[in-house]
């Protein structure tokens, strides 16, 4: 009998340095070379992503930008392309969805997949697994790392251990070999602090937790210690969730300077509504409520939220009501970083009688235009005056 029969076969998918492969595979004079995405390497921002040859030199995400220019100042910094990262990420998404409804996307550049119900169509789970792979290599010129189990928890562990480029199989009779050996930083929960309360104990590999009983567990750590029981023997029972709802749709930015200017902190706002208002017409979403944050020098952050009548996706709404919320701060002091976020979403179509229903009609029509030319044209081929 098959060892996966009675299992489900579930996939995680991981895009190799997704951003910087992104880069390198559209300027073929990046490749071989250290490029980091996220900013100038004066800038004040992070690390997005960092390309294997830049981590060669410890680079990591998440690393100021400044740290990461004192351990390779010969690297290439390139900001963040968001936009063409969302694009890309489609294009991946709709791989998948060749061979399975159930994508849960966990980021742009990583997901997970149920292929249990496909392997009737297409054939075993790690044939599915490496027809993905091999798609996204030949069609997108990117490579990804796949792990295969029966399990998120599992498949996602899998991914990960032989990057890049890597697929690795965790055969259902063979859990506890494949995590036994595994450092106790492995488990999902497991950051510094836990880890170093768990070697003040001798536990230091899966093996060592998986000794230890769940009232011991349980009483060292609290809630946390049943979910390390449970994972240090390979226990994950969660589904892979492929309507999982948006929450909120956001974007923000951090200034290379502080700015205080609100003629040039509006031109930014305008240009996160714009992007903003795109990404909430692409997934046929509305939101009624709009949030501004705006982070200073010495990294107070203050957030101000107005909920709206109505549901919108246009950009001219998001954008005026993000200008009045910043008029109504009375700043401080200059920005280090402003952002705008849309909550409370809707994918129902709100019809509601109005003085002004027309000039709105119009509004989002001259909307669907300017989205259709972008899509045909590309994105910089028309834009505001005010962004130029």
């Amino acid at each position: 009998m098959d060892v996966w029969t009675n299992h489900r076969k579930i996939l995680h998918v991981d895009m190799d340095a997704f951003y910087a492969s992104v880069e390198q595979r559209d300027d073929p004079t990046l490749m071989g070379k250290p490029v980091v995405v996220g900013g100038r390497p004066n800038s004040r921002g992070v690390v997005s992503a960092a390309s294997y040859e830049a981590r060669n030199y410890g680079i990591r995400s998440a690393m100021p930008i400044a740290e990461a220019a004192r351990r390779c100042p010969s690297a290439v910094f390139l900001p963040v392309n968001g936009r063409k990262y969302r694009e890309v990420s489609s294009q991946i998404r709709q791989i998948f969805l060749t061979y399975t409804p159930m994508v849960e996307p966990i980021s742009l550049d990583e997901a997970f997949l149920d292929v249990t119900g496909s392997t009737s169509l297409f054939g075993p789970g790690d044939k599915i697994a490496l027809t993905i792979k091999e798609r996204i290599q030949q069609e997108l010129n990117l490579t990804a790392s796949v792990g295969m189990a029966c399990n998120k928890f599992l498949a996602k562990l899998a991914s990960d251990l032989k990057k890049p480029n890597g697929f690795v199989i965790v055969q259902p009779n063979e859990i506890q070999e494949f995590l036994d050996p595994l450092p106790v930083e492995r488990i999902w929960g497991v950051g510094a602090k836990t880890a170093e309360k768990l070697h003040i104990h001798k536990i230091k590999t899966v093996r060592d937790l998986r000794r230890l009983e769940l009232i011991s567990l349980t009483k060292l750590f609290g809630s946390l210690g049943s979910q390390l029981y449970q994972l240090a023997q390979g226990i994950d029972d969660r589904p892979v969730e492929s309507d999982r709802v948006i929450k909120s749709v956001g974007r923000e930015t951090t200034f290379e300077v502080d700015i205080g200017d609100y003629d040039l902190l509006e031109t930014t706002l305008l240009k996160l509504a714009v992007d903003v208002g795109r990404s909430l017409r692409k997934e046929s979403l509305k939101g009624k409520t709009v949030t501004l944050k705006v982070r200073y020098a010495d990294f107070q952050t203050l957030t101000r939220s107005r909920t709206l009548p109505l549901a919108t996706d246009l950009d001219d709404v998001i954008y005026q009501e993000a200008c009045s919320l910043l008029r109504e701060l009375s700043l401080k002091q200059p920005l280090r970083l402003i952002g705008i976020t849309l909550s409370n979403l809707t994918d129902q179509v709100q019809n509601q009688l109005s003085l002004f229903e027309e000039p709105q009609l119009e509004r989002e029509n001259l909307t669907k235009v300017l989205d259709l030319v972008k899509e045909k044209y590309g994105e910089q081929s028309i834009t505001r005056a005010r962004l130029l």
